[in-house]
C-alpha cells in the first residue's frame, strides 16, 4: 500500500486535512493498535496531532490503542510535554521505552554485508533488538509516526529508524551510531541509501516483514510552535520514504550561498536539555561553517550532557575530543566499548578543530562546559548582543558583523555553496 499527499501551500495541510488523510483506512477485524510514536524533541513533526486523531478513530470504533514512546536513548516525556504535544489522550494510554530492558532479540545483519556496505570500516555483525510491543502478536495493526528530515547518523531520519533505534536495543542503538560516525557524518547527511539506512532496510525485510507494521511519515517546516505540514507520506514499503525524503531535501537542506563564518543558534529551552540533544546545532551546521569561524549555541535550557546518567557521566569523562582521539579511545577504554552510541556522540559533537563551538548557558556550570572541550559564555551576555528575539532567521548585522541566525537546529541542514 501506499498514499502519498503533498501541499503547495505554504501553511500546508490544515488538521482538518490531515484528519481527512490518515484516518483513510479499513479498520474491519481491528481489536487492537499499536501506534508508535516520537518524543518531544520531535514536538515540530506534528506526530502530536496525528497520534490524537488516531487515537480517537480507533477509540471511537471500540478499538484498543497503545503509544509506544520512541525514546531511543532519550528520557521519558513527561506529563507537561504528553499533553502539550499529544492533546487529551489519556496518560496510562502511553508506553515509555526502555532501551536496556524492554528488548527482544530478532535478528541479526551478516558481518559480511555489513562489511560490503561500510566499505570495510565496519565489520561485525548487527544485533537487532526491538521492544517486545513490536513483537506482540494481540497488535492487528502497528503504526510508526514521524519526521524525515536530514540526520547526522542515518541521512535522512525516520521510516524504520522508529522501530530499530525509536523503540530499539542497546546493541543497534550502539553499533548503528558507530556505523554512522566512522563513515563520515558529511557523507551521509542529507542523502538517502547510507550504511545505517542499508542495514535497517536489511533487518526491516528480513526480520519484520511479517508484523502489521505501515509508516505514516510528514514532512514539516515551523516557525516557534507553528507547524506546517507539507507532506504526509503513508505506507508499508520503502517507497512512502523515498518520496518523503525527495520532499525534505527541497523543504529542510538550505544551501547557503558563503560559509559561515559566526553562526548563532537558539536552542529552544523546552525542547533541548541536554547537548546529547543540543549538539544537533553542531551536526546540522558543520557542513555550513567555515575554518576558523564560530558556532554558537544558546542553550538555556540544558543542564546536563546526556540524556541518561551513564552517558552523561561518560561525556564529562572524556570529552567532545575529536574523531581520531575518540576512536584511539575506543580500542583501549572498556566503558566506551559498552556503550559505543556515547563514543558515537563525542564524535559527532566535535569540530575536529575546524571550527569554534561555544555554549552559553544558565543551568550548568561555565567550568563543566569547558570541561568537555567547548568554549564557554554566560548566556545572559550572549544574548544581550545576539538577542533571539530581535534577530531573523538567516544572515543579520550586528556591530557590522555578519551573522548567521537558527532559531531550531533540529528542523533542517544547512551547506555551504562554496563547501558542497
Amino acid at each position: 500500500m501506499g498514499k502519498y499527499h503533498v501541499s503547495d501551500r505554504k501553511e500546508g495541510f490544515t488538521a482538518r486535512e490531515i484528519e481527512e488523510i490518515i484516518t483513510d483506512i479499513s479498520t474491519e477485524g481491528l481489536k487492537k493498535v499499536l501506534l508508535v510514536v516520537p518524543d518531544y524533541t520531535r514536538y515540530h513533526s506534528n506526530a502530536g496531532l496525528i497520534s490524537n486523531i488516531y487515537y480517537h478513530y480507533f477509540t471511537d470504533r471500540g478499538i484498543e490503542v497503545k503509544l509506544l514512546e520512541a525514546l531511543g536513548t532519550h528520557e521519558k516525556i513527561s506529563d507537561y510535554q504528553l499533553e502539550d504535544m499529544y492533546g487529551d489522550i489519556p496518560f496510562d494510554a502511553f508506553v515509555p521505552h526502555d532501551w536496556r530492558n524492554d528488548v527482544v532479540k530478532i535478528g541479526e545483519v551478516p558481518s559480511e554485508y555489513v562489511s560490503e556496505i561500510t566499505e570495510g570500516l565496519w565489520k561485525d555483525s548487527v544485533s537487532i533488538e526491538v521492544n517486545k510491543l513490536i513483537m506482540d502478536e494481540s497488535f492487528d495493526l502497528i503504526i510508526s509516526i514521524g519526521q524525515v528530515v536530514p540526520h547526522e547518523v542515518i541521512g535522512m531520519s525516520n521510516h524504520s529508524k522508529n522501530i530499530f533505534v525509536g523503540v530499539g536495543g542497546s546493541a543497534i542503538i550502539n553499533q548503528s551510531h558507530m556505523i554512522g560516525a566512522v563513515y563520515g557524518m558529511e557523507r551521509v547527511m542529507g542523502k538517502d541509501h547510507s550504511p545505517v539506512r542499508k542495514v535497517f532496510d536489511y533487518a526491516l525485510k528480513h526480520f519484520l516483514s511479517t508484523r502489521p507494521v505501515i509508516f505514516v511519515l510528514t514532512v514539516t517546516t515551523a516557525e516557534h510552535k507553528n507547524i506546517f505540514t507539507h507532506g504526509i507520506y503513508i505506507g508499508d514499503k520503502r517507497e512512502c520514504l523515498e518520496k518523503a525524503i525527495a520532499l525534505s531535501q527541497e523543504k529542510n537542506i538550505d544551501f547557503v550561498p558563503r560559509s559561515l563564518k559566526k553562526c548563532v543558534v537558539y536552542l529552544d529551552p523546552e525542547e533541548f536539555k541536554s547537548t546529547w540533544l543540543g549538539n544537533k546545532a553542531v551536526y546540522r551546521t558543520r557542513m555550513a561553517m567555515e575554518d576558523g569561524g564560530e558556532l554558537i549555541i544558546l542553550g538555556k535550557g540544558i543542564s546536563r550532557f546526556g540524556e541518561d546518567a551513564q552517558v552523561d557521566a561518560l561525556i564529562r569523562k572524556y570529552g567532545y575530543k575529536g574523531r581520531l582521539h575518540t576512536l584511539k579511545m575506543l580500542e583501549e577504554i572498556d566503558d566506551l566499548k559498552a556503550n559505543m552510541s556515547a563514543a558515537a556522540h563525542l564524535i559527532h559533537g566535535s569540530s575536529d578543530g575546524r571550527f569554534r563551538i561555544t555554549y552559553a548557558v544558565e543551568n550548568i556550570s561555565r567550568e563543566e562546559i569547558a570541561s568537555v572541550g567547548y568554549g564557554d559564555a554566560s548566556y545572559e551576555e550572549m544574548t544581550k548582543k545576539y538577542d533571539p528575539e530581535k534577530m531573523s532567521y538567516g544572515y543579520n548585522e550586528i556591530d557590522g558583523e555578519e551573522v548567521f541566525y537558527i532559531p531550531n537546529p533540529a528542523l533542517g541542514l544547512w551547506i555551504s555553496e562554496t563547501r558542497f
